[in-house]
């Protein structure tokens, strides 16, 4: 691997290149999914399923422009069909977790792929996401919009997971220093902070939980840039804020009734789910692309490793 050009020097690659396989399973399994749904889809046609489900005030008053079918399986079909976007970063995230898990680590990698655990974990928050917002627009049912603002909050909790295992990546106890890693630690809370977060979604403003979360991992970015041992790719982070800002920017507009009619595919909250989904992504490759840095003299005294 060809060192870059800096002052201080990089002992691991500024990217993470993703083997074939990885790409393989995702689509594939992303395929059969899809597959699967059409099926569902079909299977139900004539037959309102959610009978029985208590309604969301959503389903007579819609907060979104899309046409609503009470009768059809995908009560919305653009904002349900679009959450296979938050699936498929899922599936990226847990291939590349399992990817990490199978190999031995290089020297100074990134923390996220130290700890294949926390891959693995963002990458079922996010198939949790897809699932969660998916059941809701499908069915627009009360628990369905339970499950959806609770999943919207667990790629966060693991981000932010990620970030506190990246400051503080062991603890030390006792007088013989004993020593444990923190992510099992991280991993139990984000499960713990989930269910509480759903079992008490409607005890809260699920405006003002998103946005503190959306905050935290922001901070945690800015943090970094004080941070002289890691570096990490800042292209990434700008994708994932702009990424963001046109999600809002198309949902706001959806809400408005300004950005299309309601039997358009293209509908803005289709276009809030795809782009959340975008950020998300570029958010994990951000932190997949930390290295460590070593001044010059450092540097000279050790051999670059690969992540091929």
């Amino acid at each position: 691997m060809k060192i870059p050009a800096l002052h201080y020097g990089s002992i691991t690659p500024r990217c993470f290149r993703i083997p074939l396989w990885v790409h393989c399973f995702a689509w594939n399994i992303f395929i059969l999914v899809t597959l699967a749904l059409v099926g569902v889809s079909r299977g139900g046609q004539g037959r309102n399923v959610w009978e029985g489900w208590r309604e969301s005030s959503e389903l007579r008053h819609p907060a979104y422009a899309e046409r609503v079918y009470v009768n059809a399986v995908f009560r919305t079909r653009a904002n349900t069909w679009s959450n296979l976007a938050y699936i498929l970063v899922g599936l990226y995230g847990l291939a590349i977790g399992w990817h990490d898990l199978r190999r031995p680590c290089p020297r100074g990698a990134a923390y996220l792929a130290q700890t294949p655990a926390l891959s693995l974990a963002f990458g079922l928050a996010c198939c949790y996401l897809g699932a969660g917002s998916g059941l809701f627009h499908a069915s627009l049912t009360r628990f369905g919009q339970q499950l959806d603002v609770a999943a919207m909050y667990a790629p966060l909790l693991v981000l932010i997971a990620l970030n506190i295992g990246r400051w503080i990546p062991r603890l030390r106890l006792g007088r013989r220093h004993w020593s444990f890693p923190t992510w099992p630690i991280l991993v139990a809370l984000v499960g713990v902070a989930g269910w509480l977060l759903f079992l008490y979604k409607w005890a809260m403003s699920s405006m003002i939980v998103l946005c503190t979360l959306i905050v935290t991992v922001g901070l945690f970015t800015v943090l970094d840039r004080f941070r002289t041992s890691r570096k990490t790719d800042v292209r990434w982070l700008a994708w994932s804020f702009l990424s963001l800002i046109t999600a809002v920017i198309c949902r706001q507009m959806d809400v408005a009734g300004r950005f299309s009619g309601p039997d358009a595919w293209l509908q803005g909250h289709t276009l809030w789910h795809i782009f959340t989904s975008l950020s998300l992504a570029c958010m994990y490759f951000y932190y997949r692309s930390e290295v460590t840095v070593w001044p010059d003299h450092v540097l000279s005294e050790k051999q670059p490793s690969s992540f091929d």
